[in-house]
């Protein structure tokens, strides 16, 4: 490598570090509901928070991951102490003691409101305790994030897994009886298996797997990769297919840009981890990548959304920094590092709140922000960002030292 590569290198591990430290500052300063518990349910693109907005279990899950992942590369006890509060809401307002389980959302005094189980959403929760099981040090706490963990495994298995067909359905009632709206959200479509459930239920897995490498949790951990091998990742455009009938008969998909290129690090990921089929991943990561960069605008330096929707999301192009990293690492080819300095840049200058803080939704088809969306909601979250941060940083860690 040269030096001028070890330079750039440098400068993008620095900025992202400068960037990391703003995000979680945002997160441990402007999202703390001081009044009702917790965090805030809902924050516009300019500050104005809605104290009575419902507060969601992904916002909350990954919150309790970010902090975490963050107290783990920087012992900050502000960090911990915001990890501490988004696992007591978890665990005190979210967790149904009588069916158990994660409720979808809560009010925004903590009680209960949607009670439903979105699987997608217990996911989440698995992922956030699994990585605060790894911060801890008390025996006895990391025991009972530890039985919490594999309590959402062995729910996740019993309710949601498909014997029959193989695969997860995406939701049940609060009782774990069937339902027939599946939905993640008004917007979605009603289809019981997708690719993103399935997708996070893999990181999931594989980050449990890490701190309870089970003879149980392996062949289910490695059957999702199975799954994304050989029916989710489309065998001749290598594009995910993001929807299927409860017998994996694919459904009319658009093409989803940030799922491809997330997916094409977070399945090898899984397969390192699981050390299964690892040579089939990191083939399909390239495979995947080349697929995502179809919606790559070198104008712009940005990956689009979809291939119908002319947009950049702040978490696709989060994504894209580190999918595309990814596919550098693989290939050594220099266009995929560019391809992820680009996106840093694109996010630098149109997706980054230089006046309120954190990152906006996104940008239109126009060159427009994104009007409406929120910088804190049931969506908007600091796990993106913050992973993407967090993932460069450690491996363009690996890349200077080396170099040495």
């Amino acid at each position: 490598m040269s030096t001028i590569d070890k330079t750039v290198l440098q400068t993008f591990r620095d900025e992202l570090q400068a960037e990391l430290e703003e995000i979680l500052r945002f997160w441990s300063t402007q999202t703390i509901d001081h009044r009702q518990g917790g965090f805030i349910g809902k924050m516009d693109n300019i500050g104005l928070v809605d104290d009575n907005a419902p507060k969601g279990l992904v916002l909350n899950a990954r919150i309790l991951w970010t902090f975490s992942a963050a107290y783990a590369k920087t012992p900050d006890p502000t960090y911990l102490a915001v990890a501490q509060r988004a696992f007591g809401v978890l665990s005190d307002q979210f967790y149904d003691e009588q069916y158990a389980g994660y409720y979808w959302s809560i009010g925004a005094d903590g009680t209960a409101l949607n009670t439903r189980k979105q699987v997608y959403g217990q996911a989440f929760v698995l992922y956030a305790l699994a990585e605060y099981h790894r911060i801890l040090h008390d025996e006895n706490e990391r025991l009972i994030v530890w039985a919490k963990a594999v309590m959402v495994f062995g729910w996740i298995e019993q309710y949601s897994f498909d014997r029959k067909h193989n695969g997860y359905w995406e939701a049940v009632a609060q009782d774990g009886s069937p339902l027939d709206d599946l939905r993640l959200s008004e917007r979605d479509r009603n289809d019981p298996k997708t690719m993103n459930t399935h997708l996070h239920i893999l990181e999931a897995y594989a980050n449990l797997y890490r701190i309870w490498p089970d003879r149980i949790l392996q062949p289910q951990l490695n059957n999702l990769i199975d799954l994304f091998l050989d029916k989710i990742v489309d065998s001749t455009t290598h594009h995910l297919i993001c929807f299927f009938d409860a017998e994996w008969n694919p459904s009319p998909s658009p093409i989803s840009y940030g799922h491809d290129i997330e997916t094409a690090w977070l399945l090898l990921e899984a397969a390192e981890i699981a050390q299964y089929r690892v040579e089939d991943a990191r083939r399909a990561a390239l495979q995947i990548a080349l697929a995502a960069a179809e919606g790559f605008d070198p104008t712009l330096g940005a990956l689009y959304y979809e291939d119908h929707l002319l947009e950049k999301h702040w978490w696709v192009e989060a994504e894209a920094m580190v999918g595309f990293l990814n596919a550098w690492e693989i290939t050594q080819e220099e266009h995929w590092l560019d391809k992820s300095l680009a996106c840093w840049a694109y996010i630098k200058q149109e997706i980054k709140d230089k006046e309120h803080g954190e990152w906006f939704w996104g940008i239109d088809a126009q060159g427009k922000v994104m009007e409406g969306e929120d910088k804190v909601g049931f969506w908007k979250c600091p796990y993106h960002n913050t992973r993407a941060c967090l993932e460069i940083i450690r491996r363009l860690d690996k890349h200077l030292i080396a170099t040495n």
